[in-house]
């Protein structure tokens, strides 16, 4: 066989691959105008500036880390959007975008707040549908794909927190919460 000429096989795999390819951009389905343009232009935070508590897409913008990193014991390793965690230890409630970036992230992908903060998960409606899951069963929400919706959850108590989105869990849609 010449170089040039595709065999059966590299017709397969390439077909085969990018079938996958397909099925994983559709992946979760779509609720509501059956897709968007694939990207807001993320505001980095910029009007979350007071304390970040709404328009933090995981950007980096205005927004603070911690100085010293929590251990996540490498639950965040593979986690979409996750880069540092984002000190939010000032504010009274916190928001987390859940479909940010890619549509298969939180945003910001780990956040520390104070003992009694509110952390509210706001849908953006992209990715599909989502849902906020403790890990150790604490709280759950339930699964929609619905812009603007909401779940809250007050930490009353000082430790770290992680949840993932049960569906898409797999692709690395995890998240934190640590309470100093």
């Amino acid at each position: 066989m010449t170089r040039g000429t595709l065999d059966r096989r590299t017709f397969v795999r390439t077909t085969a691959a990018l079938g996958v390819t397909t099925a994983l951009a559709g992946c979760g389905g779509s609720s509501g105008d059956g897709g968007g343009d694939g990207g807001d232009g993320g505001d980095g935070g910029s009007d979350g500036s007071d304390g970040g508590s709404d328009g933090s897409d995981g950007g980096s913008g205005d927004q603070q880390y911690l100085s010293e990193e929590p251990d996540y014991g490498g639950f965040l390793d593979e986690a979409n959007n996750y880069e540092q965690t984002v000190d939010m230890t000032d504010a009274d409630s916190v928001t987390v975008n859940v479909g940010a970036g890619d549509g298969l992230a939180f945003g910001p992908a780990a956040v520390a707040v104070s003992s009694g903060t509110t952390v509210t998960w706001e849908w953006t409606g992209e990715g599909g549908q989502h849902n906020v899951a403790g890990s150790d069963g604490d709280f759950e929400s339930e699964t929609v794909g619905e812009e603007g919706h909401t779940f809250e959850h007050t930490f009353e108590e000082s430790g770290t927190y992680t949840y993932v989105c049960t569906p898409h869990e797999a692709v690395g849609m995890k998240g934190a919460v640590y309470v100093e």
